[in-house]
């Protein structure tokens, strides 16, 4: 889990960056919680998508907002981190020219900047939305939903309640063939707190299910 320093549209980024060497590794790049509430790229939920995928055999990438550790430059609502992403996708697309394909995953605001980072990069295959703020954001752009991923959402959750996921959900327009899954984990609030082994269930399930179908195609 080398560190890595890359440079980025505010100036560095700090990351942290798994390598798999194998022929045509597919690549992951993983987007923290909000900045001003504390999100980094060490919260335990980035952490465990990140080795959720490096199980797997990608290429993975998580790295710290502007302005969050030893990450230059300052918060900008969205807008400058989203630039942020596009430069981590760009970072981490340089090393690993032959991936054979490519997913982006978020947790909270980390969600709502990859759905955008979804819409403008076309070789984005798929995507984990976990806890997505969707009283807090539009995600209206989602118009259609241009690939096949999962949204999941705490039962309990209290800073974005799930009428709020449900109807983001129901409102998403798909390409044919895009398969959009929502999944609601029992019990559990926003940073699903003791819930942490049955979110990702949900998500190692999903990632294993697209990889099978991957083959099989």
């Amino acid at each position: 889990m080398p560190e890595v320093i890359f440079n980025g549209p505010a100036g560095r980024i700090e990351g942290r960056y798994h390598h798999n060497k194998g022929p045509n590794a597919p690549v992951a790049v993983i987007l923290h919680p909000h900045p001003s509430f504390g999100g980094t790229m060490n919260h335990p939920i980035v952490h465990a998508l990140y080795y959720a995928f490096v199980r797997r055999d990608f290429s993975v990438l998580r790295f710290n907002f502007r302005g969050v550790a030893r990450s230059q430059g300052v918060f900008d609502n969205g807008a400058g981190e989203l630039s942020d992403a596009a430069a981590a996708l760009d970072w981490v697309q340089v090393i690993n020219r032959d991936a054979r394909t490519c997913w982006i995953a978020g947790f909270d605001f980390g969600s709502w900047i990859a759905m955008q980072l979804l819409m403008r990069r076309p070789e984005i295959e798929g995507f984990i939305s976990i806890a997505p703020m969707a009283n807090h954001y539009d995600f209206s752009f989602l118009a259609p939903c241009p690939a096949s991923g999962i949204f999941i959402n705490g039962e309990k959750d209290a800073v974005t309640a799930p009428e709020h996921v449900n109807n983001l959900v129901s409102k998403l327009k798909t390409q044919r063939g895009i398969t959009i899954e929502h999944k609601s984990v029992p019990g559990a609030n926003h940073f699903f707190e003791n819930k942490l082994d049955e979110l990702m269930e949900l998500v190692e399930d999903y990632i294993d299910r697209r990889l099978a179908q991957s083959e099989a195609a």
